[in-house]
């Protein structure tokens, strides 16, 4: 996310989310991550960073993708996969949650927007029923869709309920994580009301190794009203922020090193609620159903 540079900073950041097959309310499903926990604020190498970009669609852009949820009744599966791979095994970071396939009760289009909804009950009698006290829905583009490079933008009401994970978030599609890389557009715990984190990921930042990327800031209303979650990424940074204000960047060191900068590959969008789990927490049962509400997403490339 660099190219001619300006500005010095630091990065230093706390690894604060779960990560890529494991962050964000859950991992890839061909990776086993152990579980969160936190680490020491770390200080990475001095370097100069690129302006964050301008508020609002980056100019000369086009739309290349998009979901409006406009056609009522399941997901468009044209354009997104149900992901339901570690059911039996259990989700990583301990998570509660068992999700579904093609069930409307946790994942339906109506009313112009697509809800995420998590329910207290037990499916025992899934093939893949592994002993979870909680539904819900994990929804992919892998497979269907997935970019380099790109502004997405994705309007949604979060859940507040303690225990809620909701979040939205992209993985590299060769499938090793953290090496592929992740980045984490929105993450939200029902413990810490308001509180948005984003993060990117790579072989070298990363929880397990105490070289986190990741930021936070507050949304005093995100669970009463749909905002704006933000990611624009091209060949010099990536920048994540909420309503055109970016709040965390992370710069392309420009070096070649795949470690420390994995973001020149494709990526495939992934939007979950997840349950409980090491950063999402105890849960409150009085809190079900409990929904994740997004109005649209779009993605616009150069």
């Amino acid at each position: 996310m660099k190219t001619d540079f300006r500005l010095l900073i630091v990065l230093a950041v706390s690894a604060i989310s779960a990560s890529g097959l494991s962050a964000c309310g859950g991992g890839s499903s061909t990776n086993s991550t152990t579980p969160v926990v936190s680490t020491p604020a770390v200080t990475t190498p001095t370097v100069n960073t690129p302006a964050l970009p301008a508020a609002g669609t980056p100019a000369g852009w086009k739309l290349v993708w998009a979901d409006e949820f406009d056609q009522a009744g399941l997901p468009d599966a044209n354009k997104w996969m149900f992901d339901t791979d570690r059911n039996k095994a259990g989700w990583y970071n301990n998570e509660r949650q068992y999700y579904s396939k093609d069930r409307l009760e946790n994942a339906r289009v109506a009313d112009g927007k697509l809800t995420i909804t998590a329910l207290k009950e037990q499916l025992s009698s899934a093939p893949d029923y592994g002993g979870q006290a909680y539904t819900s829905a994990r929804l992919l583009t892998r497979g269907k869709a997935s970019w380099t490079y790109g502004f997405f933008e994705i309007r949604a009401k979060l859940p507040c309920g303690l225990g809620t994970w909701p979040a939205i978030w992209t993985l590299g599609t060769k499938g090793a994580w953290p090496d592929d890389g992740e980045i984490d557009i929105m993450e939200h715990v029902g413990k810490n009301k308001g509180k948005i984190l984003g993060s990117a990921y790579s072989a070298f930042y990363n929880w397990p190794n105490g070289t986190g990327n990741t930021k936070e800031t507050i949304v005093n209303d995100a669970c009463d009203v749909f905002h704006n979650y933000q990611l624009y990424w091209d060949t010099e940074q990536l920048a994540i922020g909420v309503d055109g204000k970016y709040y965390f960047q992370f710069v392309n060191p420009k070096n070649g090193d795949y470690k420390k900068w994995p973001f020149d590959q494709p990526q495939y969008l992934i939007l979950n609620l997840a349950i409980g789990g090491d950063l999402g927490g105890a849960v409150d049962d009085s809190i079900f159903p409990s929904k994740f509400e997004i109005d649209y997403v779009r993605v616009y490339q150069k």
